[in-house]
């Protein structure tokens, strides 16, 4: 839809005679090609709906005391970087502001752009400041409180401002709070100033306006992502394999879900439900099902959440282990008992919506999912394309859509944003009171502040820059001081052996959640395994190196040098952990090529079978994320696990 240009920014076009975005060649309504204009990469624009548009006003109405340019005209979000929320305003074709979620005060805040100063300068009522007396290049400087000629009602200190002199017009953010302003040194910052741009004011528009100046563009979308599906159907789906749809109750798997119907009629639907899942998704998706003559078939994920979190610990961005233990498990499950001989599963997958989904094409499989293919048809929509297509059609969309989520998955999912989760407990209360009560828990037992959970800083387990900057300025402590979860304490690093070559030890504390022989089962998968039971060592032998490890947690490893000891120390290490954590998913038995795994209280392994090929641990949730599972001891020297 948008066309990238230069500097990380998107050109999309605006219909001024009425009103809206056009996402096509020209207005279905008018003709117009429309007007160009800019907004942040990557651009994945939608249209501000529901209680989103009371949101927007009401920061405006407080800011500048009304909202007068904005009221009833047709408004898009756009998702920028940020600390946490952070959407461009797009209104009249421009960029009129920005919203984002101030963490530190827990509430929406306005940025104002150069577009919506000059919209809002000849109706606000209270913000303004004039000046005068500075020439030059202005943006970025302060101007001083002497300097001040005009201050338009009252403000605090970090509040946006609309900047005036002689005629231009700019944003501005206030240095000191309004009664101090004239005395000030500093007294406010210019953010732009400039003259009138002529922008016109758009007419007022709404999401109906949208759907009709856009029609000729979602009947050509429509049309190829049919086409494609179709297509597949009669060259690639050799087997007559059934469609079914990966309904998740949110905006994309709907529309993934009418263009699957279009082109095969009937299909079934795959629901997954977490343990998780916001009660309005799941009476969504009962309903929708019930209401088109679906059949649905619902992957369970029980008490899988409960189950596993005392031993791992909040689920975080980097560290999704609730995704394969309440999700891939039961959905492969449920694959292999209702469709044993495989499916074409119809998902909506979109480019735009993540980095790791940026390269998706029509055609994909998921490695953990062997007897599933999955079709991407619209991959290449933006936001606003998916909703132009279910707004055109009518369809029955997640009422949730409508209360402020941009995005609708697991109510406490790390993925989700800190605003979400205010969200979250602004309709839910009761949801986000169980939540927050275990990560007051969570957080007291390891001597961590109560921000950890207020703020929202569970949702990492290696805090990104912004997070450590906002850490920093709030003078947080964010280091345990207590480890009661799984950790390791390095006795001595890769150096050499009285016996010659080098050796490894260390004692590795983790959670007996079974009997210490299937670490002999794990080990096996790496290697020649073998098992003492009498004194609980098991050893691995590999080409370069040895490793034995001991049921009070000790490992020791010897290698001729330095890099495979260790390689040799990581491999058992990670081994170790799989074995006593393993969440019994049975992702590795149904990936295992020579059928080797099976589940019994835990992970076995057939040593008549397995060649130690690896691919097991490449599914391994456990595996995938041993090096944020170990903490280092409190008081230990500092150790890291590098995965195979």
């Amino acid at each position: 839809m948008a066309n990238q240009t230069a500097h990380g920014k998107e050109e999309l076009r605006w219909c001024d005679a009425c009103g809206t975005l056009l996402l096509g060649d020209s207005c279905s309504v008018c003709g117009s090609e429309g007007r160009q204009f800019r907004i942040n990469s990557p651009g994945d624009i939608r249209p501000c709906m529901g209680d989103t548009i009371d949101m927007v006003l009401a920061l405006f109405r407080e800011t500048f005391g009304t909202d007068a340019p904005l009221r009833g005209r047709a408004m898009f979000l756009n998702k920028i970087p940020g600390e946490d929320r952070a959407d461009e305003i797009v209104a009249h074709g421009a960029v009129v502001a920005v919203m984002r979620y101030d963490i530190r005060r827990a509430r929406m805040v306005l940025e104002l752009r150069q577009h919506g100063a000059e919209m809002f300068a000849p109706v606000a009522k209270r913000s303004i400041v004039r000046f005068a007396g500075m020439s030059g290049h202005l943006k970025g400087k302060v101007v001083p409180g002497a300097n001040v000629t005009e201050v338009v009602g009252t403000f605090s200190e970090g509040d946006p401002l609309i900047l005036l002199k002689g005629g231009k017009a700019g944003p501005g953010v206030a240095l000191c709070d309004s009664g101090s302003l004239r005395s000030a040194e500093r007294a406010v910052k210019i953010r732009d100033l400039n003259a009138p741009s002529g922008i016109p004011m758009s007419p007022k528009a709404g999401l109906d306006t949208f759907v009709a100046c856009n029609r000729g563009h979602v009947r050509r979308i429509q049309r190829r992502a049919v086409h494609e599906i179709r297509r597949f159907m009669d060259e690639g789906n050799r087997n007559h394999l059934p469609v079914t749809v990966s309904f998740s109750g949110g905006k994309d798997s709907l529309a993934a879900c009418a263009l699957a119907m279009e082109a095969c009629g009937n299909v079934d639907l795959i629901n997954i439900d977490t343990g998780l899942e916001f009660p309005e998704t799941l009476e969504y998706v009962d309903r929708f099902a019930r209401m088109n003559g679906l059949r649905l078939h619902r992957a369970v994920g029980g008490t899988g959440f409960s189950d596993n979190i005392d031993s791992f610990g909040p689920p975080a961005k980097d560290f999704r282990w609730c995704c394969k233990v309440c999700k891939l498990g039961p959905v492969t499950d449920t694959i292999d008992r209702d469709f044993p001989k495989g499916t074409v599963t119809v998902e909506g997958n979109r480019r735009l919506e993540s980095f790791a989904r940026s390269k998706t094409s029509f055609v994909t499989r998921n490695p953990f999912v062997p007897n599933q293919i999955n079709l991407n048809p619209i991959r290449d929509w933006s936001a606003a394309e998916v909703w132009l297509y279910i707004l055109t059609h009518g369809l029955d969309y997640n009422p949730l859509y409508d209360r402020d989520f941009e995005r609708i998955g697991c109510y406490l999912c790390p993925a989700c944003l800190e605003s979400e989760w205010a969200n979250t407990r602004r309709i839910h209360p009761d949801l986000a009171s169980e939540w927050d009560s275990y990560l007051a828990s969570y957080a007291e037992s390891r001597g961590l502040p109560p921000e950890y959970a207020s703020m929202g800083f569970w949702r990492w387990k290696a805090l990104p820059p912004k997070m450590v900057r906002i850490a920093d300025e709030m003078g947080l402590d964010l280091r345990p001081k207590a480890q009661p979860g799984p950790s390791m304490r390095m006795l001595k690093g890769a150096s050499p052996c009285a016996a010659g070559g080098f050796s490894i030890e260390a004692i590795v504390n983790v959670p007996r959640q079974r009997d210490f022989s299937y670490v002999e089962d794990a080990l096996r998968t790496v290697g020649d395994a073998k098992y003492d039971d009498a004194y609980e060592i098991a050893l691995l032998r590999l080409p370069i190196g040895r490793a034995r490890l001991f049921g009070g947690g000790q490992v020791s490893v010897n290698s001729p040098d330095a890099r495979n000891a260790k390689e040799v120390f990581s491999r058992a290490v990670t081994a170790l952990v799989r074995a006593m954590m393993c969440t019994e998913c049975g992702i590795c038995a149904k990936g295992c090529p020579r059928c080797a795994i099976t589940m019994d209280g835990g992970m076995r392994v057939d040593p008549g079978r397995c060649n130690s090929c690896g691919r097991c641990e490449r599914s391994c949730m456990v595996v995938h994320y041993s090096d944020r599972l170990l903490s280092e001891d409190v008081g230990a020297s500092p150790a890291t696990i590098n995965r195979p």
